[in-house]
């Protein structure tokens, strides 16, 4: 009897079971309770869980590689996307769908406060190569800084790719957790004054403005920066079909079943990279370490460069909780800025003002991973 039962273990699957599957099977049901019960950030967190799941089972048919005339697995296959650099880019041209860039045009000075939180990715990078992290290393992981998910996966993939799993969960862990993070960092570097402070109401801006405004900036940064075209371009492209008025079909595709259909292609094969030998490693712990304090130290900047701004513009000030919005987690930072300026006084209202630090960031964070690009990987 004993016999058979140890037979039918060793043709089971369970008797490929290692603990290293057995710990980041808890990894992933708390990043499923993050997702879930929490509702951080549960658009990519919940596929980047069950995918982390998927690659710590015994399967068969999901990641095995071509052999002979034998097929892939089925996300050999999707994790094409992240690879030959396809699902990053589509989602950026989602986001630019959704987003609104007149509070930005509306007041242009707020590209400083998105420029600003950009230092937390130079000060990650210095402080991953003292870690022990490669240069090339060091570039991808002070990219988390920028609060940019598919930035984050674009250029680990470019840079690190081995480091893409921890990097990919690091990034949108901490954007899942802006409301958590940032209110203590804002309320630490303003005073009550400060916060209670009512910017004039956005001039109205027009569609004109807002399709020149695409177009200029598409040829600036793509001029500055190429390594960034795939980047900044769908982020444009899909901002100018938003804005154009005669492409609505093309606008609510890009806003709806195309990001949301690449939005789990790139959760799950992110997950899938996250097997227990990869991930259970030192490294993954000091990504973790210094993505937050990327996290921190980029929206410490923009505050500060708010306050700093103000010096020299006393009768029109920005309240400096917009700065916190130069990281470029759209629309998430915003509503903190509108959450936290709201509780220092309740008829306050900074969302649209912190719309335009947040684009900023966006674009800001896609010019420094070109940066990085052609620094680092050229």
């Amino acid at each position: 009897m004993f016999d058979n039962i140890a037979e039918l273990w060793s043709l089971s699957a369970a008797s490929h079971l290692t603990w290293r599957m057995l710990v980041m099977w808890g990894v992933a049901i708390a990043l499923l309770y993050l997702g879930v019960f929490r509702k951080f950030e549960p658009l990519l967190l919940v596929p980047i869980a069950f995918g982390a799941l998927l690659a710590n089972l015994p399967t068969e048919g999901l990641v095995n590689l071509p052999h002979g005339d034998e097929a892939g697995g089925l996300f050999y296959y999707i994790s094409q996307g992240i690879t030959l650099e396809i699902f990053p880019p589509i989602i950026f041209m989602g986001v630019g769908a959704l987003t609104d860039f007149g509070p930005l045009i509306a007041n242009p000075r707020t590209l400083l406060l998105g420029a600003a939180a950009q230092f937390g990715v130079f000060v990650t990078f210095a402080g991953a190569i003292l870690l022990g992290f490669s240069v090339m290393e060091a570039g991808a992981i002070g990219i988390i800084g920028g609060a940019d998910g598919p930035t984050s996966i674009f250029l680990a993939n470019k840079l690190a790719p081995h480091l893409l799993g921890p990097i990919a969960v690091s990034a949108y862990s901490y954007m899942a957790l802006v409301p958590v993070i940032q209110p203590p960092i804002m309320r630490l570097l303003t005073t009550e004054k400060e916060r209670k402070i009512r910017m004039r109401s956005l001039r109205p801006v027009s569609r004109a403005e807002k399709l020149v405004f695409v177009l200029v900036v598409t040829v600036s940064c793509i001029l500055l920066v190429p390594a960034a075209s795939a980047l900044i371009g769908m982020l444009m492209f899909g901002n100018f079909v938003r804005e154009c008025g005669v492409t609505e079909r093309l606008s609510k595709a890009a806003q709806n079943e195309i990001i949301n259909v690449v939005t789990i292609f790139l959760g799950t094969s992110v997950g899938i990279t996250m097997t227990g030998e990869r991930f259970l490693q030192a490294e993954t712990l000091k990504i973790l370490a210094l993505g937050v304090v990327a996290f921190g130290i980029a929206t410490a900047s923009g505050v500060l460069m708010a306050k700093v701004m103000n010096l020299f513009s006393r009768k029109n000030p920005i309240n400096p909780l917009i700065g916190s919005a130069g990281v470029s987690a759209v629309p998430m930072a915003a509503r903190v800025s509108q959450v936290e300026g709201q509780r220092a006084d309740p008829d306050n209202f900074l969302l649209m003002h912190a719309m335009g630090p947040n684009v900023a960031g966006v674009i800001g964070t896609a010019v420094v991973a070109g940066y990085f690009i052609t620094r680092l990987a050229g």
